[in-house]
């Protein structure tokens, strides 16, 4: 028993995309919850989290265009923030999704952001992993390192040593039990036998583009994000290279509504596994009216 069913939509452009629909129990009343990935994580990101979600309220988790069970897009060049929310509000609309609460890792928050501006009369909660306005460098120049960079392995423990190997700093201590966990959400077994990364490589096109020293101003999105009363969580790994403890405090000052958890021996991005995060979800969302 999956406990979700692999459905599908299409974008506006004619791509066949995929999620896992979580379904809520009869007669529940929670508002849906959307759980959005990083940039080369797909659905199995929250297949730990999902089903403790799913036991009073609906919950989706898509594979964006180019990851996981969706189609690779025709242009590399279609891989950004914008048209990610296009083809999230197509999946709403095919769902008939009014109102809804989110939960976003890394690329899933800043796209959280942009649906605070485009449609913020239908987000009722959002949770923030990992991510911010504004960006350290150094974990973007990190990042850029090894995306996009389609190393294949023999064996899921040879996939478990690689990605250790690379995400070490991250999460010090860890189990190889984890590390496989981790390869299985991130991986998937090829044709030829081999394990390699679930994602088109050709997603770091634009993100290797990006200048990292002339950043957007993000701070309307980030602000936008708290109207109207709206509860708003911020996850950070207590190691991240990515969202430091300097920017997170600046949010908590332009936006004294959130409420900010330090996720002990992670780096970038806790993995929503850990006690603390799943426990600071759960109470955001019983506040989700």
């Amino acid at each position: 028993m999956t406990g979700y069913e692999d459905r599908f939509w299409q974008s506006r452009d004619g791509l066949r995309l995929h999620f896992r629909d979580y379904p809520a129990p009869q007669g529940a009343a929670g508002v849906p919850v959307v759980c959005l990935p990083g940039l080369t994580r797909n659905a199995r990101d929250f297949e730990r989290l999902a089903p403790r979600l799913a036991q009073n309220r609906r919950v989706i988790c898509p594979d964006m265009r180019g990851r996981g069970d969706s189609e690779y897009a025709r242009d590399s060049q279609s891989y950004n923030p914008v048209q990610y929310g296009e083809d999230l509000l197509a999946l709403l609309e095919q769902e008939g999704i009014e109102r809804f609460a989110a939960i976003g890792t890394s690329l899933g928050g800043l796209m959280l952001m942009g649906l605070a501006l485009m449609i913020p009369e239908r987000l009722a909660g959002a949770v923030i992993n990992d991510v911010g306005p504004y960006l350290e460098p150094e974990g973007m120049e990190r990042i850029k390192d090894y995306v996009g960079q389609g190393r294949s392995f023999p064996t899921w423990v040879h996939a478990a040593r690689g990605i250790e190997d690379a995400l070490g700093h991250a999460y010090p201590g860890r189990t190889l039990d984890f590390w496989i966990g981790l390869a299985k959400r991130l991986m998937m077994l090829s044709g030829n036998g081999r394990m390699v990364f679930d994602y088109d490589m050709k997603i770091a096109e634009p993100f290797n583009a990006y200048d990292v020293d002339t950043q957007p101003d993000l701070w309307p999105a980030w602000e936008a994000l708290g109207g109207d009363n709206r509860p708003v969580l911020v996850l950070r790994g207590e190691l991240s290279d990515l969202l430091s403890a300097a920017t997170l405090d600046k949010m908590l000052r332009r936006q004294p509504g959130a409420e900010a958890v330090t996720v002990p021996a992670a780096g970038h991005a806790p993995t929503l596994d850990e006690p603390e995060a799943v426990g600071a979800i759960t109470a955001l969302l019983a506040r989700v009216a």
